[in-house]
C-alpha cells in the first residue's frame, strides 16, 4: 500500500495550515513509498532552495525509514555524517536534517513528507509532525 494523491493533498494541506500557524514560509514534498514525488507545494516567497531540500528530506526519510531529525547527532561535529549537506544519492538529494516526516496508515509506512523553508531545522520538522498528525 502507498500513499494516494488524495492523502498527499490532505497531508500538503495541514502542513500549509501548520507552517501558516507558526509564520513560517515553506516548500511542502510528499513522496511515496519508493521515493517518487505525488505531490508537491511551494508557498509565495519560499527560496527556491526549499524546493530541492523538501524533496531531499521526503525521499532520505523514506530511503532511511526514519524521520531525518534522527540524523541531527550523526551531523554534529566529530560524528560520521559531519559536513555532508546536501550528499546525492543517485539523481535524488539525502539530506540530513529535520524536516521529513514518514507517513502511515495503521503501521505501515505509506510515504513520507518534507518540510524545508523555516528557519529551524526542528521548526520543518514540527510543521511535518503536526501535519501527518492531522492525516489520521
Amino acid at each position: 500500500m502507498t500513499i494516494t494523491l488524495e492523502q498527499a493533498q490532505t497531508v500538503l494541506a495541514a502542513a500549509r495550515t501548520a507552517a501558516t500557524e507558526r509564520s513560517e514560509t515553506v516548500a511542502l514534498a510528499v513522496v511515496d513509498q519508493g521515493g517518487n514525488l505525488v505531490a508537491f507545494v511551494r508557498a509565495d516567497g519560499a527560496p527556491l532552495i526549499t524546493i530541492d531540500t523538501a524533496i531531499g528530506k521526503a525521499f532520505t526519510a523514506i530511503s532511511i525509514g526514519a524521520d531525518t531529525i534522527n540524523l541531527t547527532p550523526a551531523i554534529q561535529p566529530g560524528q560520521p555524517l559531519f559536513g555532508i549537506g546536501l550528499g546525492l544519492a543517485g539523481s535524488r538529494s539525502l539530506v540530513p536534517y529535520g524536516g521529513g516526516v514518514l507517513i502511515r496508515s495503521g503501521d505501515a509506512v505509506i510515504g513520507a513528507l518534507g518540510v524545508s523553508g523555516a528557519a529551524l531545522s526542528q521548526t520543518d520538522h514540527e510543521i511535518g509532525v503536526a501535519a501527518v498528525g492531522r492525516l489520521a
